[in-house]
């Protein structure tokens, strides 16, 4: 038997041991909200990506990314960042109008561009004057414009998005690529329309070959062009290539030599996206980008056609907030009134 003293001894200890167990577990404790069973935590690979989608607001269009943004939002689940490109003088108008309107619960982030930076790069051009807006060039600097993204989607201004922009962000680009477009020849059913309407679809519509600095590019004239109103990029690509200080070579080349200026397709932020890019883009499914709507107020799509396009974009002269324009109610079921009531649309009993 043991002695009493000892017992009484063992009996302190245990309660010593208890008292420091509980003290420990106290102090320790592990919070609620990182037990596992307690709650249930997504996994980096479950958590939700950010889609960013850079679409600027011009003056005198504001309307048209009002509709565009409208649209995008509508139509998906994901989770959407707008990154809304303005000048200085339009910034306030495009803000006002999104915190007054039905599209104040979309997440955006308003950047201003600074017309400097293209100061000596552009060659005036009197045939096409609204081609030289300094917005038209934001597709160039994306990544001084974006800062944490990986992958970035670009539209202008002029388009509606039918489908789920989820769709378009998961575009694959292939190894070395800096970004995807759509070919101006993939869709047969867009063939009519461009003869029709006598618009370019190759190289020789965009470029001068009668210049030598063009010749020695080696890119065949019969070489399909493609559209950058609509671009799936890869910041870190595009930067590693230094894509921009490419693009701002051949404009400072087009001021002293006038390689692309005056030339059919009158595309002046087009032109040295397609030699920079040439051979070096990934491609984008055709039915998300459907255009030529905007190139004359009588050629018009079958509206089954219409319907299952995913993009609609009304990359011409003729816009559907003016008038003339084709297809105008496609674009009109996403168009949400100004609130400062500035921005009006022009129709015929305007």
């Amino acid at each position: 038997i043991l002695p009493l003293v000892s017992v009484n001894q063992i009996l302190l200890l245990l309660l010593v041991l208890t008292v420091c167990a509980i003290l420990y577990n106290k102090v320790h404790q592990v919070p609620l909200a990182l037990r596992n069973e307690a709650v249930d935590l997504e996994s980096p690979e479950e958590m939700e990506e950010e889609i960013p989608v850079v679409i600027c607001a011009a003056a005198g269009r504001m309307g048209a990314a009002v509709a565009a943004i409208s649209s995008i939002y509508s139509n998906t689940e994901a989770s959407v960042l707008f990154y809304i490109v303005g000048l200085k003088t339009t910034i306030p108008h495009i803000r006002k109008w999104i915190e007054n309107s039905k599209l104040k619960e979309i997440k955006f982030k308003v950047v201003e561009f600074n017309p400097m930076v293209l100061k000596g790069k552009i060659r005036q051009d009197a045939s096409r004057p609204e081609l030289l807006q300094p917005l038209n060039f934001v597709r160039f600097y994306l990544p001084l414009l974006i800062q944490k993204h990986e992958k970035v989607i670009y539209l202008d201004d002029d388009v509606i998005v039918q489908g789920d922009i989820q769709e378009l962000y998961d575009t694959k680009l292939a190894p070395g690529h800096a970004a995807a477009f759509s070919d101006d020849c993939d869709l047969p059913s867009t063939h009519e329309m461009v003869r029709s309407v006598g618009m370019q679809n190759t190289y020789m519509g965009f470029l001068d070959y009668r210049k030598q600095a063009i010749r020695d590019l080696g890119i065949s004239p019969s070489t399909c062009s493609f559209n950058p109103g609509v671009i799936v990029a890869n910041m870190t690509e595009w930067k590693h290539q230094r894509i921009t200080k490419q693009l701002e070579k051949w404009m400072q080349r087009n001021v002293e030599e006038n390689l692309y200026s005056s030339t059919l397709g009158g595309g002046v932020a087009t032109s040295p996206m397609l030699i920079v890019f040439h051979g070096k883009y990934s491609s984008i499914n055709p039915m998300w980008h459907i255009r030529h709507l905007g190139w004359s107020p009588d050629a018009r799509y079958s509206e089954q056609f219409l319907q299952e396009a995913k993009l609609l974009h009304w990359n011409g002269r003729y816009k559907p907030w003016d008038y003339p324009s084709v297809h105008t109610d496609l674009w009109e079921n996403w168009f949400i009134p100004d609130p400062s009531g500035k921005f009006k649309l022009t129709r015929p009993d305007s």
